[in-house]
C-alpha cells in the first residue's frame, strides 16, 4: 500500500494513489535543487525571481476552482473556504512579488569608530526542505515557499500523505510560471527517506508545519546536523471574552473562530473564557450558533461544516470528547459522530485535572470556561503547553493591549478573527513551536545577512 493517497473523507473511497519516490530518485532531486540553486540564484536578481513569484500567483488565480475542489477532494474543507484558501494565497505570493526586492536590499550600519563602511547583504542559503500538513494544503506551501523562492533558495517540498494531488498541482505552477525545475521539486518521501534529506550536506534548513510529534523528531534529527529549523505546530488558543457592547457580534465572532475549517486550524479559538457577568447569555447564544452549524456535503456553497480530515481524525476527536464527559466535563450540546463527520459541539465544567485541559482539540469541539476577572482569564488563558494566538474581546482599548502584553502567545488578535494578512509575522511560542513566516520576519529565516566590512 502506497503512504500516499487521495481519500475522500465525505465517502472514505480512495481516488488515486500516488507511488512513494525511490532513493535513487530522491538523490537526484537533492542534487538536483543544489545544482539549480548554484546556478539560478547566482545568475537572477531578486526582481527576476520576484517576477516569477508573481506569476505563480496568477496562476493560482486562474486555476482557483480546480485547486479548491482538489482540496476538497483530500481532506473535506468546504468548497467556499477551500476556494478563499487560493485567493489568499495569491495575496501571499503578490506580496513577495512586490516587496522582496525592498525587504532584501542592503542593510548600512553606521560604524561607531573608525574609517570605512560596513553593510548586511541578504543572500540564499540553498536548499530548504518543507514539510507541510494537510489543513491548508496550499496556503501552508505558499507561504514557505514564495519568500524562498524570491531570496533564491531552492525547495524540497514533502507534502502531507493525504494531499499528493495538491503537492502535483502546485509543483505544475511552479515549472508553468518559469521556474526552473529544480527550483521546486515535489517529493513524495516516506519518514526514513526526510530523515536522509535532512542529513544531506546540501540541504540548508528545514520548515515543517504540523504535530508536536513531527515537530520533536524533526528538530532532533535538524539539530544533530546542525541545520535550521521554523517549526509551527498545534494550538490551544484562548478567546477571552472580558466586556463588550454587542454580545451578539461577540457570539458570531466566537462561533466563526472554532468552526472554520471544520475546526481544523491551529490558530482557530478552542478555548473560550468568558468573565462572569457575560458568561450565561454568551454561553446559551454561543451554544445556539454552534450548534446550528450542521455538517453537509463540502462541494456545496453553503457548507460550513464538511466532514472531518480523515477517520483517523474522526476516531481522535471522538475519544477525546469521550474521555473529557467521563472526567467530569458537561456536553452542552453536540458531541455525534456519523462517519467522519462531527456535530458542532460545546463542552463546560472543565477542570485543569481532565485530559482535554491541556490538550489540544483538532474539530468543530469548544471548551468553555467561567471566570471571575481579567487575572483569571489571563492566567487560564497561559494554562496550556501551547502558545501560538489568542483573541481578545474588549471594548476597553487600555484593556486590550494590557491582556495582549500578558498573554503567552505569538499573537494577539483583538476584536476580530480572519485578521491575519501576508504582512504579518505568523507564529508562536511553547510548543507551538518556533520562527515565524509570512512577512518581512518570514522572509529573513533563512537568508544569510552577510556582514561585508571595508576599511578606510
Amino acid at each position: 500500500m502506497t503512504d500516499y493517497a487521495v481519500v475522500n473523507p465525505a465517502t472514505g473511497e480512495t481516488l488515486k494513489t500516488y507511488p512513494t519516490i525511490g532513493d535513487v530518485e530522491l538523490a537526484e532531486s537533492i542534487a538536483r535543487a543544489d545544482a539549480t540553486h548554484r546556478e539560478w540564484a547566482r545568475s537572477t536578481t531578486v526582481e527576476e525571481r520576484a517576477e516569477l513569484v508573481r506569476r505563480v500567483g496568477e496562476l493560482h488565480t486562474e486555476r482557483r476552482r480546480q485547486l479548491g475542489e482538489i482540496i476538497v477532494r483530500e481532506m473535506g474543507k468546504p468548497i467556499r473556504e477551500a476556494v478563499g484558501e487560493i485567493d489568499f494565497c495569491a495575496a501571499i505570493y503578490d506580496f513577495y512579488a512586490d516587496k522582496s526586492a525592498e525587504l532584501l536590499k542592503d542593510e548600512p550600519i553606521e560604524l561607531l569608530d573608525g574609517p570605512g563602511t560596513a553593510l548586511v547583504r541578504r543572500s540564499s542559503l540553498g536548499v530548504l526542505l518543507g514539510i507541510m500538513p494537510w489543513n491548508f494544503p496550499c496556503y501552508q506551501v505558499a507561504r514557505f515557499a514564495a519568500p524562498n523562492l524570491a531570496i533564491g533558495n531552492t525547495i524540497l517540498l514533502k507534502h502531507a500523505p493525504q494531499c499528493p494531488e495538491s503537492a502535483e498541482a502546485l509543483e505544475q505552477i511552479f515549472r508553468d510560471a518559469g521556474f526552473p525545475e529544480g527550483a521546486y521539486i515535489n517529493i513524495y518521501a516516506t519518514n526514513d527517506q526526510i530523515e536522509t534529506v535532512i542529513a544531506d550536506p546540501r540541504v540548508q534548513g528545514v520548515s515543517l508545519t504540523g504535530s508536536e510529534r513531527a515537530g520533536s523528531a524533526v528538530a532532533e534529527i535538524a539539530g544533530r546536523h546542525l541545520k535550521k529549523v521554523v517549526l509551527e505546530l498545534g494550538g490551544s488558543d484562548p478567546f477571552l471574552v472580558l466586556s463588550t457592547d454587542d454580545l451578539d457580534t461577540v457570539v458570531k465572532t466566537a462561533a466563526n473562530a472554532r468552526l472554520r475549517n471544520t475546526g481544523q486550524a491551529c490558530n482557530a479559538g478552542k478555548r473560550f473564557i468568558v468573565v462572569d457577568e457575560l458568561y450565561e447569555p454568551f454561553l446559551e447564544k454561543f451554544t445556539a450558533a454552534v450548534g446550528a452549524a450542521q455538517p453537509a456535503d463540502p462541494m456545496s456553497d453553503t457548507a460550513r461544516l464538511g466532514p472531518l480530515s480523515s477517520a483517523t481524525a474522526a476516531d481522535r476527536l471522538a475519544d477525546q470528547v469521550k474521555r473529557a464527559v467521563d472526567q467530569g466535563a458537561t456536553l452542552v450540546t453536540g458531541g455525534e459522530r456519523d462517519g467522519n463527520y462531527f456535530s458542532g459541539t460545546v463542552l463546560t465544567d472543565i477542570r485543569p485535572d481532565n485530559d482535554i485541559h491541556h490538550e489540544e482539540l483538532f474539530g468543530p469541539v469548544a471548551s468553555v470556561y467561567r471566570v471571575a476577572s481579567e487575572e483569571e482569564a489571563i492566567d487560564l488563558a497561559n494554562d496550556t503547553p501551547f502558545g501560538l494566538s489568542a483573541y481578545v474581546m474588549t471594548n476597553d482599548p487600555e484593556q486590550a493591549l494590557r491582556v495582549a502584553d500578558q498573554v503567552d502567545v505569538g499573537m494577539v488578535f483583538v476584536n476580530g478573527i480572519g485578521l491575519a494578512t501576508a504582512e504579518l509575522p505568523f507564529g508562536g511560542v511553547k510548543r507551538s513551536g518556533y520562527g515565524r513566516e509570512l512577512g518581512r520576519f518570514g522572509l529573513e529565516e533563512f537568508v544569510n545577512k552577510k556582514l561585508i566590512r571595508v576599511a578606510g
